[in-house]
């Protein structure tokens, strides 16, 4: 009990700043039509802000399964590497369905707090993702409700909210890091290039995005390869 307690309070900033994240996406998923259970649905089945904001995007012009694939495989494939790399620490009863749950819950900010656990506890982790759960949901469903309710004037500022949390991420990291500013300018630009570029600009959001993200990647790590430890080789 007292892992699971210890568990619940490692999550509570976690939780209060999913609130306001979801929040925008519940916003901006009715602005795009969807109906406000349905934004609750997706962020109940599928906890990823970015995979949200790429799947709702290409789900507004329907039939574009490829590019729904493709573009959350890209997004989301960095979760099954944190799952495996948490896996190397988890206590003996973290087996079987459990860890297919592990997965389910596994987001940037729970892996970050699980992985300074020295053995990682089904009871432990539990605990930890209780409040993100519910403050991405809760946060998700009072965007949504109040999409239906705020001038369109003020959801169309709030809608911009999620793109300044991509920011916020990546602009302290950009400044540390020259390696890491070069590959989110190489993205940024290709972004441009597939909005603004004549028959470029045709390829659908989702597709760009993917391309985008694997080609910023691959330059990265072309051009700024991490060396690994001598006792490692």
């Amino acid at each position: 009990m007292k892992s699971f307690i210890k568990g619940l309070k490692s999550g509570i900033p976690i939780g209060l700043g999913y609130l306001s994240v979801s929040f925008t996406f519940g916003i901006l998923a009715v602005s795009y039509g969807f109906e406000w259970w349905q934004a609750v649905l997706i962020s109940m089945t599928t906890l990823t802000s970015a995979g949200q904001l790429a799947g709702i995007t290409i789900m507004v012009n329907p039939g574009q399964y490829i590019e729904m694939l493709i573009s959350q495989l890209t997004i989301n494939i960095r979760y099954s590497f944190m799952s495996v790399s948490l896996s190397q620490k988890t206590s003996p009863e973290f087996k079987g369905i459990r860890r297919w749950i592990m997965g389910f819950f596994m987001t940037d900010e729970i892996f970050a707090v699980a992985s300074n656990e020295d053995v990682l506890s089904t009871k432990f982790f539990a605990g930890l993702t209780v409040f993100p759960y519910v403050g991405w949901t809760l946060g998700t469903l009072l965007g949504a409700v109040l999409g239906n309710i705020l001038p369109q004037s003020i959801m169309s500022a709030l809608c911009l909210a999620i793109y300044g949390m991509f920011i916020a991420i990546v602009a302290p990291k950009a400044k540390e890091s020259l390696s890491l500013l070069l590959v989110v300018c190489v993205a940024v630009t290709l972004s441009c290039v597939f909005y603004y570029v004549p028959v470029i600009n045709t390829i659908s959001s989702g597709l760009s995005i993917s391309i985008c993200a694997i080609l910023a990647a691959v330059f990265g790590a072309l051009i700024f390869p991490v060396k690994e430890d001598a006792h490692n080789e």
